[in-house]
């Protein structure tokens, strides 16, 4: 069975917006970015950054000789400003959508497998290095590859200008990462990226989430947001006959020539859009 066929995209009359309404923050997401910007603050303020690199990065020359905790907190720690402002903007525009479709508890266990995948892929590859790696940013691509599965021709714009659909933005990414890789003087940890990426597919894939199963969370959700769609629809099919009843009763008053340019074009737009509706 295709990774694909596991979930069925919750919206597949029109691409999401990626800053849409249903872009609201969650209850995970708001814990792990206020968790995230307090220990940058501590680091930051308190002057604990070198404590905090030192103790909790994950360094893979000490994870393999004992310190197996940095696995887990070296995702909670960040190199600088622009590095943890552009990780906890993509967990809240990719970890909204998965946690309201997930749920709370199958979203924080599947951000936290693909953040210890990716850094476990580091530190393989790494085994005997000293240099240390921090960030979000393993569980982060994990998000992006989850997203994409959802939600494949959903809208995302690289930069805030250039429109992309998901499914061809982690394709993208992931390769960029990719052979990104092969080039360790640039200081980032791609194959922790990657790692993250690849987590994420093996646990979609053969984990099978409860999301995936029939009855889950992801049906519920497409239930509500139909539910939704409907009476949003409703809504505009209700104003728009309020403002053709309002025009024809100015037709019926003045005539037609008495309409305005712009009165005439919204009466045209008005029926067709009834007309489109079976109305």
């Amino acid at each position: 069975m295709k990774l694909r066929n596991l979930f069925e995209p919750a919206l597949k009359s029109r691409p999401l917006r990626f800053l849409s309404p249903e872009m609201s923050w969650t209850e995970v997401v708001k814990f792990l970015i206020l968790t995230n910007v307090t220990v940058f603050a501590a680091q930051e303020l308190l002057q604990l950054h070198g404590f905090f690199i030192s103790n909790f990065s994950l360094i893979p020359r000490e994870f393999f000789a004992g310190k197996i905790w940095q696995l887990f907190t070296y995702m909670f720690l960040h190199g600088g400003f622009s590095h943890i402002l552009f990780n906890m903007l993509a967990l809240w525009m990719f970890g909204s959508m998965l946690e309201r479709v997930w749920g709370s508890k199958e979203f924080l266990k599947y951000y936290l497998i693909t953040g210890l995948g990716g850094g476990l892929c580091y530190a393989l590859f790494n085994m005997g290095s000293g240099v240390p790696t921090v960030g979000a940013s393993g569980a982060i691509y994990g998000l992006l590859l989850g997203y994409a599965v959802l939600f494949p021709d959903n809208v995302i714009y690289i930069w805030f200008v250039i429109p992309v659909k998901a499914r061809y933005f982690a394709i993208i990414f992931g390769l960029i990462e990719f052979f990104a890789s092969f080039s360790p003087e640039s200081g980032v940890a791609h194959l922790a990226h990657l790692g993250g990426m690849v987590m994420g597919y093996l646990y979609l894939k053969f984990g099978k989430p409860r999301a995936a199963r029939p009855g889950g969370r992801l049906e519920e959700w497409k239930r509500k947001m139909e539910e939704s769609k409907r009476e949003r629809e409703a809504e505009q099919i209700t104003e728009v006959r309020k403002e053709v009843d309002e025009l024809l009763d100015k037709i019926n008053r003045v005539g037609y020539d008495g309409l305005s340019k712009d009165e005439q074009n919204r009466l045209e737009k008005a029926s067709k859009f009834l007309r489109d509706k079976g109305l």
